[in-house]
């Protein structure tokens, strides 16, 4: 791997320089500026480009007050990455979508904004799918492609953001979560990317300001990247109704002393798919390592019955609500994937939600007592290591036939439903050197106990120095 400077720094060491400033904002500006030129023609994970402007809000930054630098958070002018889901003032924000194309935004949102008060200094907008999805690719922008091997996706839809993170072109980066959106982009690019409970970060204005469903939540290239980012993101805004004020002790606190987990659990599907035979085998033997540190780990998981059905119609239902509206005017112009998940929700009837309200009420409830008696569950982040980026999505696992473009995700979407808090961290790479990530999940606001378990068994696998790295291309291979 090449030796790649400032831009090989974690974000926590990188923002450590900033508070002795022994490195200013624009040096790492300029930094990360030459490392998307030198690989991003490649990747094709930041397309949308904020370079002058970026530099200008470095070279204004001002020196803060010492109890500036010390608040939880505080990131001192450290260029990230903001998804195409998330508007940057002055900047597109297209969302994959050619009707969207020419949309500038005002002003940054909630959560953008936030970021910038506490020092973040967006240098470039991430890729994503179209509207939704998990591969990267779009009408508007192309295809993302994967720095461990360029003939591969980087999930998503986060998958922008995460391939930015892996080739080391920034330090943080932006995510939301639908159905796994900050968990699967990290688990294919060897990075971490955390699911927070719904609420923990606010989320930009909607139309749907009660929807439980999506969040928004951090990426970086180690737990403690995530912690730092978490503790910038964490915060309670009127404009979203369901945040909450952050929490006493920060969370890069529960980094640096983590508890450790008593009763750990381990379920490689849990009980309701497929799953890949390597990637369960490679989840289970870093799971395992949590015995090192004196937790009883036990194969278990609680009972997902109604998972599958819930979220398809719930997710249908939010999208024929955000995205409805657009099939009058431009139908033509919409992913056909896209195009079939509206009309679903727009089809299915009072009866369909009322049920999958139920179910996931009746999984909230059996969640709460499985967490009563386990203080971690683990599983593998996605069913299947990533695949070819032409390839829309798996359509089988294992000789199993799937139903539609999101049934593969159901190990990140079936921990949606009951809201808590989760995360994917690198464990290991398949024989053909596919990253493969474990999905840490921890009880409603358990994000401390969360981050602290992650933190131990990052530290025993010893993983988390395969990134930054340099794009590879086994195109020949794949």
């Amino acid at each position: 791997m090449a030796d790649l400077g400032l831009c090989g720094l974690t974000a926590s060491a990188a923002v450590d320089l900033l508070r002795k400033r022994e490195i200013a904002p624009l040096d790492l500006v300029d930094a990360a500026i030459a490392r998307i030129e030198a690989v991003d023609p490649v990747l094709n994970a930041l397309p949308t480009r904020n370079f002058e402007r970026a530099r200008e809000a470095a070279r204004s930054w001002a020196k803060p007050a010492t109890e500036a630098m010390d608040a939880p958070g505080w990131l001192g002018g450290l260029p990230i990455a903001v998804k195409d889901f998330n508007d940057v003032g002055g900047l597109p924000t297209t969302y994959g979508s050619p009707i969207f194309r020419d949309n500038v935004a005002a002003r940054s949102d909630v959560t953008v904004a936030n970021l910038e008060r506490h020092g973040a200094i967006p240098i470039a907008k991430s890729n994503v799918p179209e509207f939704a999805g998990a591969n990267t690719f779009n009408p508007v922008f192309g295809a993302t492609r994967n720095p461990w091997n360029t003939a591969l996706t980087v999930g998503g839809s986060s998958g922008g953001s995460s391939a930015a993170l892996a080739s080391g072109m920034v330090w943080l980066a932006t995510g939301n979560d639908l159905g796994g959106s900050l968990r699967i982009p990290a688990s294919y690019c060897g990075i971490v990317g955390m699911r927070p409970s719904v609420g923990r970060v606010p989320r930009p204005e909607s139309p749907l300001p009660f929807d439980p469903l999506w969040v928004e939540g951090p990426l970086g290239r180690c737990v403690a990247d995530v912690a730092l980012m978490l503790d910038a993101q964490s915060y309670g805004d009127i404009r979203d109704p369901l945040s909450f004020p952050p929490p006493a002790v920060p969370y890069a606190e529960a980094v640096r002393n983590p508890r450790r987990p008593k009763r750990v659990a381990y379920s490689a599907n849990l009980g309701i798919g497929a799953v890949d035979a390597e990637v369960a085998r490679i989840c289970e033997t870093a799971v395992r390592r949590f015995a090192e540190f004196g937790a009883q780990v036990d194969g278990a998981h609680p009972d997902f019955s109604g998972a599958v059905e819930a979220f398809q119609v719930l997710r249908a239902n939010l999208m024929a609500a955000t995205r409805g509206h657009l099939l009058e005017a431009h139908r033509a112009r919409i992913n056909e994937d896209i195009l079939w998940n509206i009309e679903k929700g727009l089809q299915q009837d009072g009866v369909a939600i009322a049920r999958a309200e139920r179910l996931r009420g009746e999984l909230c409830v059996r969640v709460a007592a499985f967490f009563g008696e386990y203080d971690l569950l683990a599983c593998p982040t996605v069913a299947v290591p990533p695949f070819p980026v032409g390839q829309r999505f798996p359509t089988e696992i294992g000789g199993e036939k799937l139903q539609s473009y999101i049934d593969w995700m159901y190990l990140t979407f079936a921990w949606t439903l009951p809201g808590c808090p989760s995360m994917s961290i690198p464990v290991g790479l398949t024989a053909d050197g596919r990253p493969v990530g474990l999905q840490l999940v921890g009880r409603v606001r358990g994000e401390h106990d969360l981050l602290g378990a992650a933190r131990l068994l990052e530290g025993v696998l010893d993983l988390a120095g395969q990134v930054p790295r340099d794009p590879q291309d086994f195109s020949s291979a794949a």
